[in-house]
């Protein structure tokens, strides 16, 4: 049987921290080199000031993608509700020397890239005779799938498209 990611936090005997609501393990834009395990509650991930993610599944991780490619935190992550997290304070650190938790990291960030993936393939479907910014999720896709340690900055509604 496949163990979860709480189970190796707590084999590796990773620190505990407990949080009141509100407070805030990761900044967007942000190094902390940290990496989070949710135990118990409830987390929230912001971009800017918009939630994209309310989070209460035990052994979800927070600044995993920061921690492995030494970028900054790509949003900001804070507890909402009084909760409980495995802290690991250098985490590349830690995942270096825990194979079966950085196998487990890999495995989530996978089945991460596989839905993004496969929605983006979508999107192209729909939109590629677009000539404006949702014309250019097959390049995004191409890059993905064929380009490593590439910088891609797809723009939002709020900065203007990318020069082509």
């Amino acid at each position: 049987m496949e163990r979860s990611i709480l189970e190796y936090c707590a084999i590796a005997k990773a620190p505990r921290r407990e949080l009141a609501p509100g407070t805030v393990l990761l900044v967007e834009g942000e190094t902390s080199g940290r990496l989070y395990v949710l135990v118990q509650g409830t987390i929230a991930v912001l971009r800017g000031d918009t939630v994209v993610s309310v989070v209460d599944e035990p052994g979800a991780m927070f600044g995993e993608i920061s921690a492995l490619i030494g970028k900054p935190h790509t949003a900001t992550v804070r507890a909402e509700t009084a909760a409980t997290v495995f802290e690991f304070t250098d985490a590349a650190a830690f995942l270096r020397s825990h194979t079966d938790v950085a196998f487990a990291v890999a495995q989530l960030l996978a089945r991460r890239l596989n839905a993004a993936t496969g929605y983006l393939v979508d999107v192209k479907h729909q939109f590629q005779d677009r000539v404006d910014h949702l014309g250019m999720v097959g390049d995004v896709l191409d890059s993905i799938v064929h380009h490593h340690h590439v910088e891609i900055s797809p723009g939002s509604d709020r900065q203007p498209d990318p020069p082509r």
